[in-house]
């Protein structure tokens, strides 16, 4: 038997997750038809109930709904807990209360980071731009691989301060400085900047000043494709090195169907597979 999983979000039709998860399965012998499921902004709930009540085995989760997911699901990892958002669904039965809920976003970032792109994170000052289901769902990875400082830049402070909030326990264990700032204060020279907003993916202006990237930075964009070429652009013209979100999408792909079907795949060929396909 296929068991059926999809991605849920609103948009969804440029995501390449059937294409990464198609690969996992002939790759590891599994099982699975993955697609998309658009939904309407008010139709999260009803939506991902029915995909489940289906006989559907799990989903991923995009933007918008990663918080959404986490108020429904009964059963989150404690990355998931912590960050307040979902991105991996898990469905035991047709219950929300049964569902495994976990965020595979952070622990994506960080091995496409220190695996694919040879930067190891500890003792670097990084910024993390944006305050969203992205950005809370790399925060609690990124702070255990204890890099020196992290800063969370957002255009409301108060929502970056509420994540530092949240984090603030995990960031002294590793021993990180962690704080909160406006997108027009967040100060210079870090050896990594992260973009978790989503201005490359509305087309928008790169939403922090050059003097943030220092000399030789990597300037991460969690989009990818064109999207992602605006950003990429900005962090190359700075003297930066750019690196899109297709790696972390693989590696948190790999993370997911860990989850799903117990068995782990090689991300290293889809990577490959996937930048060729898309000519990135």
């Amino acid at each position: 038997m296929t068991d059926r999983y999809a991605v849920l979000g609103h948009p969804v039709e440029h995501s390449r997750s059937p294409f990464i998860h198609a690969a996992f399965a002939r790759q590891t012998g599994e099982a699975i038809a993955y697609d998309r499921l658009p939904l309407p902004l008010d139709g999260f709930d009803a939506g991902v109930r029915a995909f489940a009540a289906s006989g559907a085995k799990g989903c991923n989760v995009t933007v918008p709904f990663k918080f959404e997911a986490a108020r429904m699901a009964g059963r989150l990892s404690d990355r998931a807990r912590m960050a307040g958002a979902v991105n991996t669904l898990r469905f035991d039965g047709p219950d929300p209360a049964s569902w495994q809920a976990d965020n595979t976003d952070g622990i994506g970032l960080l091995r496409d980071l220190q695996h694919n792109a040879g930067c190891p994170v500890r003792g670097l000052r990084v910024l993390l731009v944006g305050a969203g289901g992205s950005a809370a769902g790399v925060l609690g990875p990124l702070l255990a691989a204890a890099p020196a400082a992290v800063v969370i830049a957002n255009r409301t402070p108060a929502k970056a301060a509420a994540l530092v909030a949240t984090h603030a326990a995990l960031a002294g264990a590793h021993g990180v400085a962690l704080s909160a700032r406006g997108l027009g204060d967040c100060g210079q020279g870090f050896a990594l900047v992260i973009n978790g907003t989503a201005s490359s993916l509305a087309g928008d202006a790169v939403p922090v000043a050059p003097d943030v990237l220092a000399p030789g930075a990597l300037a991460v964009d969690l989009m990818y494709g064109p999207a992602a070429a605006g950003f990429l652009r900005w962090a190359s013209g700075h003297g930066a090195r750019g690196r899109d979100g297709l790696g972390m999408l693989v590696e948190q792909a790999a993370e997911a169907f860990a989850l799903w079907r117990g068995v782990r795949p090689d991300t290293a060929p889809v990577l490959a597979a996937l930048r060729a396909e898309i000519g990135a």
